[in-house]
């Protein structure tokens, strides 16, 4: 297979999934405003801080109000991690690599690209947001149903799989520094509405019952935060991926380099006692985790996407 080939169904995992988990947190931050009691307002700027975005945002938007942050995290195509940027890159993504994808993938990608754009601009808005966002998971959702259902799992399919777990490694890490950020400030107090937090937060991955039945415990962040980044078997846990990522590519030779960098933020997970660990650790175990990540990405495409590519693929290389 070409490397373009392979960089391609690499960024089309990542950026179905970047457009399916920016829906779930918008959604499920809305949620929490909503259910919160009135007074009790967390602000949005939040939303933001998750993304890491903060200084392309305040170049074209002046407050962090919730129109501001919903259009800029949903509609803005001047956004890359946007919904609508996200699902135009995987549609065009796709339509390049029609060849080596079931026809029905590019029949879904092209159909959910055109239902976003017809319908992005009554996602701003609440009394539409909801519909809009359960969508666009939905039909994400579908696509990736779709390629583990009827492509064969060669080569191909195996980048499809790191993209996406990749970026979905990336996304739970932010969802729970997130938390941890908004409860920094007061450290060992907690707050009356903590709880609702962490509810949120599992919630935001599709954990929520997940977490219930392995855990049987009352949502507490201690268990909430080990869940979401140490149990083996929830698909959406950090654990999990990183173990996905290296099953597909023990599958490719001239590995060793690759697997090499994602054994090294494997052995940072599983070795770090979230259970005892302060904010500011736990804070500063994100950003190094997220800092692996971005290493590895950086390992793969050195590998396997930079032997037949022109330059201008490089575009679409953003930041893992």
């Amino acid at each position: 297979m070409l490397s373009r080939v392979a960089e391609r169904v690499y960024w089309m995992g990542r950026y179905l999934e970047r457009a399916e988990s920016t829906a779930r947190l918008v959604n499920a931050y809305t949620t929490q405003v909503m259910d919160l009691p009135v007074g009790v307002e967390p602000g949005w700027k939040h939303l933001v801080d998750i993304t890491g975005t903060n200084a392309l945002f305040e170049q074209s938007y002046s407050r962090y109000d919730e129109r501001s942050t919903i259009e800029f995290l949903v509609a803005d195509p001047d956004h890359a991690g946007s919904i609508m940027s996200s699902l135009a890159m995987a549609r065009e993504n796709v339509r390049t690599t029609r060849d080596v994808l079931p026809t029905e993938a590019w029949e879904h990608a092209n159909e959910l690209y055109l239902y976003a754009r017809a319908n992005v601009e009554k996602a701003v808005g609440r009394k539409h947001r909801f519909f809009f966002l359960k969508n666009v998971i939905f039909r994400c959702q579908q696509i990736a149903g779709l390629l583990a259902g009827t492509m064969s799992q060669g080569p191909a399919y195996e980048f499809v799989c790191i993209g996406r777990n990749l970026e979905r490694a990336d996304m739970t890490t932010r969802i729970v520094d997130s938390a941890v950020f908004i409860l920094m400030p007061r450290k060992a107090e907690p707050g009356e509405y903590d709880s609702i937090l962490w509810v949120n937060v599992l919630k935001s991955l599709s954990a929520y019952q997940m977490y219930r039945q392995n855990v049987r415990n009352r949502v507490v962040a201690e268990e909430v935060v080990r869940f979401l980044l140490k149990d083996p078997q929830f698909p959406r846990a950090v654990c999990h991926t990183l173990a996905a990522s290296a099953a597909s590519l023990a599958t490719f030779r001239r590995n060793a380099a690759a697997l090499q960098s994602l054994a090294r933020v494997q052995a940072r997970v599983a070795d770090a006692d979230v259970r005892t660990m302060s904010l500011d650790g736990l804070h500063r175990l994100i950003d190094e985790v997220q800092s692996d990540l971005g290493d590895v990405h950086d390992q793969i495409r050195a590998t396997w996407f930079t032997l037949d590519q022109p330059a201008q693929l490089q575009v679409q290389a953003q930041s893992a």
